[in-house]
């Protein structure tokens, strides 16, 4: 009956199916690791965010290479801010609008430099590509609380003086001159004194896990379900055969009978008895009467 699966068209359907299957579960699981990654982010966020700062020298190693799982640990910094060393980087959007974010180096009293992210601007309605102003940090020794960050790769674009493409530190280190810690900036928290003016303030991360466990799930049943369609076609096309076989052997059974009946002798026909009478008016015919 399913005699039918071993021909090359059949064939064709069953490896189209197995390839569409097969996508389906690479898709499902690159959503299962686009969630692993929300989630162990999240766990950064939760568990470091709002934690007690802790001092420089207990992070220092940070600030060489940042271990991913010590992203948002909250560091207390003492120095001065480097207010000739301030830029801009550029295309930051931020609640879906457009705009910049103030990096300054913060020279601390161990004599090392970092990076402190300060905020963020919109864009200028007087100079086209560049705030309206900047606000500058305060003067003098500052304490700063800041969030480690990990800083971000060369884009290979190029900026207006006084911009960066992206928080690429050793490319500001350059443009510096000095060297800087390369391997984490800060995403500034808050910092005493308090300057007059501030950018606006980073709002906190997201901890929403997403959609990503619905799409995988959803990608998974796809991957089954053409299966399930293929089979069912399977199935339906056997019962057509088997249906068409019925109609033809009850076909063949009415032409034979047709035949016979048309090849059978008629039997002879019998003579129907005359009556009494009639035997009589034949003979008295005969006589003349």
């Amino acid at each position: 009956m399913y005699r039918f699966l071993f021909s090359s068209k059949w064939l064709g359907y069953l490896l189209l199916a197995a390839i569409f299957a097969t996508a389906c579960v690479f898709l499902g699981r690159w959503q299962m690791d686009r969630r692993a990654e929300t989630l162990a982010e999240i766990n950064r966020v939760v568990t470091n965010y709002s934690a007690a700062p802790i001092r420089f020298d207990q992070a220092r190693d940070q600030f060489t290479r940042l271990d991913p799982a010590k992203e948002w640990t909250q560091v207390e910094l003492k120095g001065t801010y480097d207010v000739a060393g301030q830029r801009i980087v550029r295309n930051r959007p931020l609640n879906g609008q457009p705009g910049y974010e103030v990096v300054v180096p913060f020279r601390l009293e161990s004599g090392e430099t970092v990076v402190v992210d300060r905020g963020w601007l919109p864009i200028g309605n007087k100079n086209p590509g560049s705030p309206d102003s900047v606000p500058a940090p305060p003067a003098g020794d500052v304490t700063a609380v800041v969030r480690l960050k990990h800083p971000e790769p060369e884009l290979r674009r190029g900026a207006p003086e006084g911009q960066l493409a992206s928080i690429d530190l050793a490319a500001y280190s350059r443009e510096l001159g000095y060297p800087l810690l390369t391997g984490a900036y800060g995403q500034l928290a808050s910092e005493t004194p308090p300057a007059a003016e501030m950018p606006a303030a980073f709002p906190k991360p997201s901890t929403e896990e997403g959609t990503h466990l619905s799409y995988s799930l959803q990608w998974f049943a796809f991957g089954i379900l053409m299966f399930v369609g293929f089979g069912y076609a399977a199935r339906q096309q056997a019962r057509n055969a088997a249906i068409d076989a019925e109609d033809e052997a009850l076909d063949d059974g009415t032409v034979h009978s047709a035949a016979s009946a048309r090849r059978r002798p008629s039997p002879p026909r019998k003579r129907k008895k005359a009556t009494s009478e009639e035997e009589e008016d034949a003979l008295l015919d005969a006589q003349g009467y």
